[in-house]
C-alpha cells in the first residue's frame, strides 16, 4: 500500500507506479476511498472533496494559482451568480490564474484558466494551496461579473477587514485589463455594513432604479434607551425602513422555534411602527425577478412617510455595525 504521506499532495499515476503500485492497487485504493482521483492526479482520500478537486486541477496546470470563485470558496467569501443570465460563468468549476507567458486562457465546464500578472501581495496560502488573496480575489471577480453579482463579494471582503484603498490599489495595476472599469464601479459602491448577499443585491436594485441610497444598520431611540433592533435600510428623509428577509431569518430546528422567530419579527415591526416609521419587507424574488414591484412599494411607503406628522425618530448607525477598519 502506498504511504499516505506521499499522496498528501496530488500525484500522477506514473509516480504511484514508480513507488511499486500496480494499476489494480490504485483502482482498489480509489474504490476503498484511500485515494481520490481528479484531473489525472491522485490524492489522500481524507482530504475534503472540494479542496481535493481544486488541488488536483492546480497540479494539472503547473505554476497556476487558485483564483476567482475557487479562491473565494476556500476563503469563505460570499459569491452570487444569476443563474438565469446567459452566458453565466461556470462558477462551480475550478478557477486558476497562470502567468501571462503561459498558454492561452481556457474555459471548460470543470476548469477555467485565466492569464494575468500576480504581485507577491496578491498571493495567500490555504493550507498548502497557493491562492489569490481575499482582496485580489474580490477585484478579479469584480472584473469578471456584472455589478449586482460583483458587489456581493466586494461587500463581504470589506466586511472581513480589507479596505477600499487596498482594493483600488490592486485595481490600479490592472487599469488596462478587461473589466477594470466595471470593477471600479463595484468597489466604489461596496459597503462593509451590508450584511448579506440579499442586502448587497437590494442596494444595487434600488440604485439602478434611481432610488436614493439608504443608511445601513440604523438603530432608533425609544425615549429611554437605544432599541436593540438594527434595520437593514433606512431613509431618514422618508421615515422609511426596508428589511431584507432571507428565509434563514425565520428558519429553525423545530416548528415551535420557527413560530417564535416569526412572532418576534411581528413584535419588532410593531416597535418600529411606534416610532412613526414606514416599513417594507423584501425577499429574493423582489430583487431578482424582472417584473418586481419593490420600487413601487418603496415609493408609496416613502410618500406616506413624508406625510407623517410629528418629529422624526432619533437614530444612529448602530455602533456594533461600524467596521473597525477604515474603508475610505
Amino acid at each position: 500500500m502506498v504511504p499516505l504521506e506521499l499522496v498528501r499532495r496530488p500525484r500522477r499515476r506514473a509516480i504511484l507506479i514508480a513507488l511499486g503500485l500496480s494499476d489494480a492497487d490504485i483502482r482498489r485504493c480509489v474504490r476503498r476511498g484511500v485515494l481520490q482521483h481528479h484531473h489525472g492526479h491522485y490524492l489522500d482520500g481524507s482530504v475534503v472533496r472540494d479542496q481535493a478537486v481544486i488541488a488536483c486541477a492546480q497540479a494539472a496546470y503547473p505554476g497556476s494559482v487558485v483564483s476567482h470563485f475557487s479562491a473565494a470558496h476556500l476563503a469563505g467569501l460570499s459569491t452570487w451568480v444569476d443563474r438565469t443570465r446567459r452566458p453565466a460563468p461556470p462558477y462551480d468549476a475550478t478557477w486558476l490564474t497562470r502567468p501571462p507567458t503561459a498558454g492561452r486562457n481556457q474555459l471548460r465546464p470543470d476548469i477555467v484558466v485565466r492569464r494575468a500578472g500576480l504581485a507577491a501581495g496578491d498571493l495567500a496560502l490555504h493550507e498548502w494551496l497557493l491562492t489569490t488573496s481575499a482582496a485580489r480575489t474580490a477585484v478579479d471577480l469584480a472584473r469578471e461579473l456584472p455589478l449586482r453579482e460583483a458587489v456581493v463579494t466586494v461587500d463581504d471582503v470589506l466586511r472581513s477587514g480589507a479596505t477600499r484603498t487596498e482594493l483600488l490599489t490592486i485595481l490600479d495595476r490592472q487599469e488596462r485589463w478587461p473589466g477594470a472599469r466595471q470593477a471600479r464601479t463595484a468597489i466604489n459602491f461596496g459597503n462593509p455594513l451590508s450584511e448579506s448577499a440579499l442586502e448587497s443585491i437590494g442596494r444595487v436594485f434600488c440604485a439602478v432604479a434611481g432610488f436614493p441610497p439608504p443608511v445601513l444598520q440604523a438603530q432608533f431611540f425609544d425615549g429611554y434607551q437605544w432599541m436593540p433592533e438594527r434595520v437593514d435600510f433606512w431613509w431618514p428623509r422618508f421615515r422609511l425602513v426596508a428589511e431584507a428577509d432571507g428565509l434563514f431569518k425565520y428558519d429553525g430546528p423545530t416548528p415551535e422555534d420557527r413560530r417564535r422567530r416569526i412572532r418576534s419579527s411581528y413584535r419588532r415591526d410593531q416597535r418600529l411602527s411606534d416610532r412613526g416609521i414606514e416599513l417594507v419587507h423584501f425577499g429574493w424574488e423582489d430583487v431578482v425577478q424582472p417584473h418586481s414591484d419593490l420600487i413601487a412599494r418603496l415609493r408609496s411607503a416613502a410618500h406616506r412617510g413624508q406625510s407623517r406628522p410629528g418629529d422624526p425618530p432619533i437614530w444612529r448607525v448602530a455602533p456594533t455595525a461600524l467596521p473597525t477598519t477604515a474603508t475610505a
